[in-house]
C-alpha cells in the first residue's frame, strides 16, 4: 500500500480545476462538467461568494457550487433562451429576454398598503445599520536576495448592526483570518460606519459550516436593524439588497428585486446551504449585507452569486430564521453550542486516488487532533474512514451529513482502513467550540 502523496498528486487528478492566485493562496475552483456529444462547448460554472478583494489574493476565497435539480434546470434554460438568433441579414443578434419583473420595475416595485415601504423609505430605515468591514491579513515574504518583507493584504465585505451596543452580524468568509483557530492573530478588522465613523472590531465567534460570524465594535446607541421572519417571505415578493459593492467606494449601495425562489439546496465546499434566491443585484462586497422586505425588516444575509457569463440576477442570501439561533448562540458563547467535533484533518479518497495509491474509497485521515474524540476513539493518521454510524463515508460530504445527525456527547460506530484491514472503533463526539 502507498500512503505517499501529497496535494498536488491530489489536486492534479481532481475533476476541479485548483486556481491559485500569485502569493499561492487558494482562490477558486470551478466545475467542468464533462464536454457533452455533439460538439458543444463545455460550461463553467462558479458559485462566488461576494466579497471584494482589495488587493491581489483571494482572502474572501471563491466557491464552485453544486446546483439542485431544480438551480440546474432554471440556469440551462436561461442559457438557452440566451443563445443568439441567427437575423434576416445573415448576420446574428441575441435574443432580449423578458421577466415578469421587468413590468414591475417598469412601474412601481412596492405597494404603499399598511405597513409597507417605498424603496427610498426602506434605504432610509435599514441603511444606516449596514457598515462595511475590512480584514486586513499581515503578509511575510521570504526571498534568497533580500530580507523579508512584510505587506498587508485586504479585503473588504458588510456588515447588518443588530443591538445598539455594537454586535455586528456577518458571513464568515468575511472575516474568516480574523478567527484566532486559523492562526491569523495580528488580523485587524476596521467597520466603517455610515455616518463616516471608523471602530476596531473584535471576532466574537463564527461558524464556517453556515458561513456566519458575529463582530463587535465599542460603540453606543448605534442604530440597530429590524430583523424580520424569513417564514413569511414568498416566492414573488420585492426585495431590496443593501451593502457595499466592490468595497467602500460603492457604500450603501441599494439594489431591488423580487424573491426568485425559496430553499435553494447550494453546496459550497463541504457544506451544503438552503437559501434564499433574488434578483436584486449581488456584487462582490455584498458579503453579509441584508436583504430587505417590503416592511423594511432583514429576512436575509447576502452571500452568494451565480458567476456564469451571460446569466445574471441569480443572487442567494442565508434565510433570516436559520441565521439569529445561530447568531444569537455567537454572541452568547462565542460557538454554536452541542455541535458534535471528531478531530480530525482529512482528504476525499475518490475513485481514481484509490486506483493510484491503492486506498479505499473513503476519506483519508491525514492529521488527528491531540485530545480530540478520534485520538481517544484509536484513529490513527494514515488511516481511511470508510463507514460512520452505518453509513458509508465516501467524501466529507458524507462525514457532515452524519454528523448532522448528532450532537457532542453520542457515541456512534466507526469503520476505518488500515494496512489493508477493517478496523471498527466506537467514537464518542467532542463539542465544536
Amino acid at each position: 500500500m502507498n500512503n505517499n502523496f501529497n496535494n498536488d498528486d491530489w489536486n492534479s487528478q481532481s475533476q476541479y480545476n485548483f486556481n491559485y492566485d500569485n502569493q499561492g493562496y487558494y482562490k477558486e475552483i470551478v466545475v467542468q462538467p464533462r464536454k457533452k456529444r455533439g460538439g458543444r462547448f463545455i460550461t463553467y460554472l462558479s458559485l462566488v461568494l461576494v466579497t471584494s478583494l482589495v488587493t491581489s489574493f483571494a482572502v474572501g476565497g471563491v466557491m464552485y457550487s453544486n446546483f439542485s435539480r431544480q438551480l440546474d434546470s432554471q440556469v440551462n434554460s436561461l442559457k438557452q433562451a440566451a443563445v443568439t438568433q441567427t437575423s434576416s441579414d445573415g448576420g446574428s443578434s441575441p435574443t432580449k429576454l423578458s421577466t415578469a419583473t421587468d413590468n414591475v420595475k417598469a412601474t412601481n416595485l412596492f405597494s404603499t398598503g399598511t405597513g409597507e415601504l417605498t424603496v427610498a423609505q426602506i434605504a432610509k430605515k435599514v441603511g444606516p445599520s449596514i457598515v462595511g468591514i475590512k480584514m486586513s491579513v499581515p503578509n511575510t515574504r521570504q526571498s534568497p536576495f533580500y530580507s523579508s518583507r512584510s505587506s498587508t493584504s485586504d479585503s473588504e465585505g458588510s456588515g447588518i448592526i443588530f443591538t445598539e451596543d455594537g454586535y455586528i452580524i456577518t458571513n464568515y468568509h468575511v472575516v474568516q483570518y480574523a478567527d484566532p483557530k486559523n492562526g491569523a492573530a495580528n488580523t485587524a478588522l476596521t467597520v466603517y460606519l455610515p455616518d463616516k465613523r471608523e471602530a476596531k472590531a473584535k471576532f466574537i465567534g463564527g461558524d464556517s459550516e453556515n458561513d456566519l460570524a458575529v463582530i463587535k465594535i465599542d460603540l453606543t446607541n448605534l442604530p440597530a436593524a429590524e430583523l424580520g421572519d424569513s417564514s413569511e417571505v414568498e416566492v414573488g415578493d420585492p426585495a431590496v439588497a443593501i451593502g457595499n459593492p466592490l468595497g467602500m467606494e460603492f457604500a450603501g449601495s441599494v439594489t431591488y428585486g423580487v424573491i426568485s425562489a425559496l430553499n435553494r439546496q447550494l453546496k459550497t465546499g463541504d457544506n451544503s446551504l438552503t437559501l434564499i434566491q433574488t434578483d436584486a443585484a449581488i456584487n462582490p462586497g455584498n458579503s453579509g449585507g441584508a436583504l430587505v422586505n417590503k416592511k423594511g425588516q432583514v429576512i436575509g444575509i447576502n452571500s452568494a452569486k451565480i458567476s456564469v457569463e451571460g446569466i445574471e440576477g441569480l443572487g442567494f442570501a442565508i434565510p433570516m430564521n436559520t441565521a439569529k439561533p445561530i447568531v444569537d448562540q455567537l454572541k452568547t458563547y462565542g460557538y454554536v453550542k452541542g455541535k458534535p467535533l471528531i478531530g480530525i484533518s482529512a482528504q476525499e479518497v475518490t475513485a481514481e486516488i484509490s486506483r493510484m495509491y491503492d486506498l479505499p474509497v473513503g476519506v483519508y485521515i491525514s492529521e488527528v487532533t491531540q485530545g480530540g474524540a478520534a485520538e481517544a476513539a484509536g484513529i490513527q493518521k494514515g488511516d481511511v474512514l470508510v463507514k460512520l454510524d452505518v453509513s458509508k463515508i465516501e467524501s466529507m460530504a458524507d462525514l457532515d451529513a452524519v454528523k448532522k445527525n448528532h450532537k457532542a456527547g453520542d457515541t456512534v460506530s466507526a469503520v476505518v482502513s488500515r494496512d489493508g484491514k477493517e478496523v471498527t472503533l466506537s467514537i464518542t463526539f467532542s463539542e465544536d467550540k
